[in-house]
């Protein structure tokens, strides 16, 4: 037996080979005989591998090893027929029997007609590498036995998938569709459909631990989800892993419609065991692509013959509004967003197909060992619609427009939901990057997105009609149990609680203020953002089960290293940036001054209260962004005779939107643009008098980069009785990261993981604010989405980027395109009170809602951009896709009927063979399949 066989990566980063040393000089001869003889790949069966020799020598006696070496694989031995077979006494060979059943180097059924026990050696995959990866203490004392499942499952697989025909020649497992989603087929056949086998093993269910998972949990690769009874074992396996404590119970046939339910809430595919032939499988099992051993024989090697069923996956373009979900949940990465318009000159794109092995030759360099990560991706590179692209938490605009113009509210807000859990709160304060981006804004004017969304959110400010989404969670069992920790409830803080509630956890949200929002409710005046509103969305957040504490500060109440105590596993720093920066001149301490921070902040709890002081004397601003604005007018609101804005911008450099620096004017605000501040200087009583500015030149060098210019001679002296800055925020962390190893960079903001926000303290996550600086909220929801999927997979001890969606979008070209023919209609305005409502109220939101017929004209300017497009090559047939559409978009078809023929393990090599020979005739002579 040649010992130096291949390697042991196969292309894919070589995990847990710390688990598997080199083999001995002077191996056990017994378990070198027993690979022998149990190995079962076609090509290489002389190679001893390393991790086959030590996976066995773990768990396996001499004394066990002689008795498998005399039973024959897969061949069904009563006790009478094994004690035979190996010439041990009754007495000896009962216990090896029950104990290698423990184990999992035998299994056993009763399938025959006197209904006998009887006892069978596995083939290694599926069957002895999964029951040695079934139990955890098992696995933890024996490590090698996860490296075995990973690489029996691969290395013997690697030269002959390209020769496996459709339906999978006996090999492994094969995928069975949702059942919904070929119900209506009437090209079906009956082992097609779940609803057969659940019919034929009806009265014999067992949930058992999903191998894979558990597997790859040990090699370090977990995904988050909790292994506990996602494979159904049927008929006789049930009794076996009930049994022999493989992690098994029985359960019901609607236990086992629950959790096929939960399955494809998750998006997990369910496969079928495939070496049986036609009449018999022992399991249904439930499939995360980013761990299943099964799923990547045909995602790693880039042969969907090894796993497609007989459908194929297709759209509709008339109908799809490339919200995206069917993406998110394609394991096989075929369906991608691209567009639905056509270029300029008339032309559709043209989209790239996968190459397949039918009528090529097929190596390694056509593989994908990238695979889990690579199938992630979402957009084609010819780009998709430009707003979903240009939001940064990527919102499926495009979907909630349609829904919103057919009447379908609440389905708009759960799919507004999917990426933004403060919708009503965005509808009033976002900068709207969407509407910039917007393709029909090249036509005339862009869609009024946000208002749209203002409307169908405003749902959520009834109890009676706001949504509430269901928690999708990663375990049969139900919520998980791990304490997490947020820091701060501001809107990173608080998309970080809704899609952990939503993900299952129940987290607990630490707010050093009495109120939620941060910035939201202390920085935003209320006539933009009615506290009411931020509420509303709160509420939905704490029915989901988070729980807030409020008047709490991490650091100086309660530390880190006292909730590590209380049993939290994992904290997430959301505190924003909640100072306000000085801009280091004489005077800027003086009674009267103040920044724009904590000017906001005082206004904001004198509304709260209803104790607002009316203020008198001028009023100075120094900056130029949404913020001074903001301290603009509430001033003016506040009664201000006479206010001031001086920025270092000119007018068309201002960070400060259009619409706000109009609204400010309108609001009596006088802006005064290319100064800088020198000296505040105080009057007789010791308070703010006046502020001395110098001219500024420039703002930005040449690269960009902020660096101002000034005229030292050129000076202006402005009276004033306040002053407030407005010129940057900072963190204020306190004693928050007492005792940790957290580092803090530039502005003294936190420094982490780009992607994951994970710090150099592994327990602690960070984003929003204090991990950029100051940004919009949007950006900070973004960013808790992140966090909360990091959170999640660090609790349960899951690689926190691998199979992890990269959100990188790209947008269609805008300058390439044919609107086709498009609603005429002129862009909706929002109702505003007259003077914006400062004689009403002026500390009362002053913008209405759209009314539904404006809903209705404004979502029908939509031009539709963009549309999802399925590669068949890829498709594997699964149907979750079309369980995620609620625009009935995509549907399976029935393609390949050939993929659904079952033939037993042992008849494998003449369907392999058969199919080699035409594909090595397709190959010579430059044949297609058909």
């Amino acid at each position: 037996m040649d010992i130096n066989g291949p390697g042991l990566s196969y292309s894919e980063p070589d995990i847990g080979a710390e688990f598997v040393p080199p083999l001995p000089e002077h191996p056990r001869e017994k378990i070198v005989e027993l690979c022998r003889h149990l190995t079962n790949r076609t090509l290489g069966k002389g190679n001893l591998l390393a991790y086959e020799y030590w996976a066995f020598e773990g768990v396996t006696t001499d004394e066990m090893a002689d008795v498998l070496l005399k039973l024959k694989v897969r061949k069904p031995y009563t006790f009478e027929e094994a004690q035979k077979a190996t010439g041990l006494p009754p007495e000896q060979l009962h216990p090896l029997l029950d104990e290698m059943s423990m184990i999992g180097l035998l299994e056993y059924n009763w399938e025959n007609p006197t209904r006998t026990k009887q006892w069978v050696s596995p083939i290694l995959v599926p069957g002895s590498a999964e029951f040695l990866n079934m139990r955890w203490t098992q696995m933890n004392e024996h490590p090698a036995t996860a490296k075995f499942f990973e690489q029996a499952s691969k290395g013997p697989l690697s030269r002959i998938t390209p020769m496996v025909p459709p339906g999978g020649a006996g090999i492994g497992m094969h995928v069975i569709p949702v059942e919904r989603a070929i119900e209506m087929e009437n090209q079906s056949v009956s082992i097609e459909h779940i609803s057969h086998w659940l019919d034929k093993y009806d009265g014999k269910f067992a949930a058992s631990p999903c191998s894979c998972r558990m597997s790859r949990s040990v090699l370090g690769e977990a995904c988050g989800d909790d292994p506990a009874d996602w494979c159904i074992a049927v008929g006789d396996m049930a009794d076996y892993v009930v049994e022999t404590d493989k992690g098994g119970r029985y359960i019901t046939r609607e236990e086992a419609l629950e959790i096929l339910q939960r399955a494809e809430d998750n998006g997990f595919v369910h496969q079928i065991t495939n070496i049986d032939g036609e009449n018999k499988i022992f399991a249904i099992c439930n499939c995360n692509v980013n761990v299943c051993y099964a799923l990547r024989t045909s995602q790693l090697f880039n042969t969907p013959n090894l796993s497609r069923s007989a459908y194929v996956a297709r759209t509709e373009a008339d109908k799809c509004v490339a919200c995206g979900r069917c993406v998110e949940v394609c394991p096989a990465g075929a369906v991608k967003l691209g567009q639905k318009l056509c270029l300029a000159d008339g032309s559709v794109v043209d989209y790239p197909k996968q190459e397949l092995p039918d009528a090529v030759s097929w190596g390694p360099e056509k593989w994908s060992p990238d695979y889990r990560n690579k199938n992630r991706i979402e957009t084609y590179d010819t780009g998709t619609a430009p707003c979903k692209t240009a939001c940064p938490a990527h919102i499926a605009v495009q979907g909630y427009l349609k829904l919103a113009s057919q009447g379908r509210y609440t389905d708009a807000l759960a799919l507004i939901k999917r990426e933004n859990p403060l919708p009503a709160v965005c509808g009033r304060i976002c900068n709207r990057r969407c509407e910039d981006a917007c393709t029909r804004g090249r036509v005339d004017a862009a869609v009024a997105i946000d208002e749209v969304k203002k409307f169908i959110a405003d749902r959520d400010l009834d109890a009676s009609t706001r949504y509430i989404p269901p928690a999708v969670v990663p375990r049969v069992q139900g919520g998980f149990d791990e304490k997490i920790a947020i820091i701060g409830a501001g809107p990173a803080g608080l998309s970080c609680a809704f899609y952990l509630a939503e993900k299952g956890y129940k987290p607990v949200v630490f707010e050093s203020h009495e109120r939620p929002g941060g910035m939201l409710t202390y920085g935003v005046p209320s006539y933009k953002l009615s506290r009411e509103v931020i509420q509303a969305e709160v509420d939905v957040i704490e029915a989901m089960g988070a729980e807030f504490r409020y008047g709490v500060e991490v650091g100086r109440d309660v530390t880190i290293a006292q909730l590590r105590e209380q049993g939290f596993k994992a904290f997430y720093v959301a505190i924003g940036c909640q100072d306000g920066r000085l801009p280091g001149i004489p005077g800027e301490t003086l009674l009267g001054a103040e920044t724009a921070v904590s000017f906001l902040e005082r206004v904001s709890c004198e509304v709260a209260a209803g104790e607002l002081e009316q203020l008198d004397g001028r009023t100075v601003v120094v900056g130029g962004g949404n913020v001074a604005i903001d301290a603009a007018r509430t001033a003016a609101r506040l009664g201000s005779p006479h206010v001031e804005m001086l920025c270092l911008e000119q007018e068309d450099e201002m960070p400060a939107t259009a619409e706000e620096v109009r609204e400010a004017i309108e609001d009596g605000v006088h802006i005064s643009h290319g100064w800088g501040p020198v000296e505040v200087r105080a009057g007789e009583d010791g308070r703010v008098h006046e502020v001395v500015f110098k001219r500024c030149t420039r703002v930005y060098d040449d690269e960009g980069r902020f660096a101002p210019v000034y005229d030292e001679e050129d000076t202006c002296t402005i009276a004033a009785d306040r002053v407030v800055f407005s010129i940057g925020q900072a963190v204020r962390w306190g004693d928050l990261l007492e005792g940790t190893a957290v580092e803090l960079g530039r502005g003294q903001g936190a420094v982490a993981d780009p992607k994951t926000y994970q710090t150099a303290e592994p327990d602690i996550f960070v984003g929003g604010d204090v991990y950029t600086g100051p940004k919009f909220a949007i950006d900070a929801i973004a960013a808790g989405h992140e966090a909360a999927i990091s959170l999640h997979r660090y609790v349960q001890h899951a690689t926190l980027t691998i199979g992890r969606n990269p959100r990188a979008y790209q947008q269609l070209d805008r300058d390439n395109i044919d609107p086709g023919s498009y609603d005429t209609t002129a862009r909706q305005e929002p109702a505003v009170a007259e003077a914006l409502g400062r004689t009403s109220g002026p500390f009362k939101e002053y913008v209405a809602t759209f009314s539904e017929e404006q809903v209705r004209a404004e979502t029908a300017r939509c031009l539709g951009c963009g549309a999802s497009i399925v590669d068949e090559n890829k498709c594997i047939g699964c149907g979750l896709c079309t369980t995620k559409c609620v625009f009935d978009a995509i549907h399976l078809h029935r393609e390949h009927p050939e993929a659904s023929t079952m033939i037993k393990y042992e008849d494998k090599l003449p369907a392999i063979g058969k199919y080699a020979l035409k594909r090595a005739i397709r190959i010579k002579f430059g044949g297609k399949k058909k």
